[in-house]
């Protein structure tokens, strides 16, 4: 679908519903003078509107840039505007605000149509141009200027990077002014998009603005296994929605005690598993002549406030008896059906049917004349 030919932005990245747009303004109050403009990909800035346009969601406008003008599409306006002002610690007065110079004419379209349609193939020469100077970079994205005077290449690296031959041979091929930015990986993977292992689109490219710091505690937290093949995205770092339910796990985790050991008459009992919302504790006993647990049918289920109680004993140094005598054993629900898809079989469309024997001529049931 064409970006630019629809309010959404067509590719759906960073859309924005403007919960104060249906709020009318108190009498005397102007709009609010500064939008929000939507570029390439992941890329948002602000806008002073010195001209007083009438502006609204989705419409094409021309910017300041240095040098030229540049073309982007007006993601959000009015009051709420002032908020995102604050919550990225801009002055409304701020030097950085630049301004809106015009709605985009056809003209202007057109050429920032054509520009668009050489990035694919600009990248792919670049990272020839890159490769063949033996520079340790990745080049990810590029992104020409609405005017086609700038273009800005977008990289990866791990170390620092000498690029100034780089830049001289990108603008001797491509006859532009060259901008070279360095990004992380998690704003690569916003800039390219995919769809993540949940089977949507990753969050980074579509509604996420601010990459928070993800570590391996929030997945031992929540229980997850720590394999990085599961719980790394597609940046190669660990993933962002591990942060999504980490407090309400914190919340829970409060009224669970440590997983420690528990002594009993019959013996020691080792902690298996906890389920933190069930407030549910599983302990098996070790076979002492193995010494080793049991198998997973004979784990015990014991509630969390009771394997406190059974932990200050211990620290009294007093041992309950069995945990199965004590009652502290619980019984899960079963399920009061059998079947989630309406008590029918998955299988019961491979039955073959019986093929009918053919009668022989002669036979007493047989149509045949007699």
């Amino acid at each position: 679908m064409n970006c630019t030919s629809c309010g959404t932005g067509g590719c759906n990245k960073l859309n924005v519903f403007n919960w104060l747009s249906d709020i009318e303004l108190p009498p005397g109050q102007k709009p609010f003078r500064i939008v929000e403009v939507r570029f390439k990909n992941t890329r948002k800035e602000f806008f002073r509107n010195t001209e007083n346009l009438p502006l609204k969601e989705g419409d094409i406008v021309a910017v300041e840039s240095h040098p030229g003008h540049d073309i982007g599409i007006v993601s959000m306006t009015g009051e709420l505007v002032r908020l995102q002002l604050k919550k990225n610690q801009l002055k409304e007065d701020s030097p950085e605000i630049k301004s809106i110079f015009r709605i985009a004419r056809p003209a202007d379209i057109e050429k920032w149509e054509s520009v668009k349609a050489l990035e694919t193939e600009t990248m792919i020469k670049s990272r020839i141009i890159a490769s063949s100077l033996k520079l340790q970079m990745k080049l990810s994205d590029v992104e020409f200027q609405g005017d086609g005077k700038k273009a800005t290449f977008y990289y990866t690296a791990e170390g620092r990077v000498d690029f100034r031959e780089l830049i001289k041979k990108l603008a001797d091929t491509f006859k532009v002014r060259v901008e070279m930015k360095q990004i992380g990986l998690r704003q690569e993977a916003g800039r390219v998009g995919g769809i993540g292992s949940c089977g949507r689109e990753l969050c980074c490219s579509t509604w996420l603005t601010d990459f928070k710091n993800v570590t391996t505690g929030a997945a031992r937290y929540q229980n997850l296994s720590i394999n990085p093949a599961k719980i790394a995205g597609q940046c190669g770092k660990l993933k962002c929605c591990l942060n999504y339910e980490l407090d309400n796990y914190l919340d829970a985790l409060k009224d669970i005690p440590d997983a420690v050991p528990l002594l009993t008459q019959k013996g020691k009992a080792l902690h298996q598993k906890t389920d933190i919302f069930k407030k549910t504790m599983w302990y098996a006993y070790i076979d002492p002549e193995t010494n080793r647990v049991g198998p997973a049918d004979s784990w015990i289920a014991i509630p969390a406030a009771k394997v406190k109680e059974l932990i200050e004993l211990n620290r009294k140094n007093e041992r309950p008896p069995d945990l199965l005598e004590a009652g502290y054993n619980m019984e899960e629900d079963e399920p009061d059906y059998s079947d989630v898809v309406g008590q029918d079989s998955l299988t019961r469309m491979d039955k073959k049917k019986k093929k009918k024997k053919k009668r022989k001529p002669g036979h007493k049931n047989s149509s045949a004349p007699k």
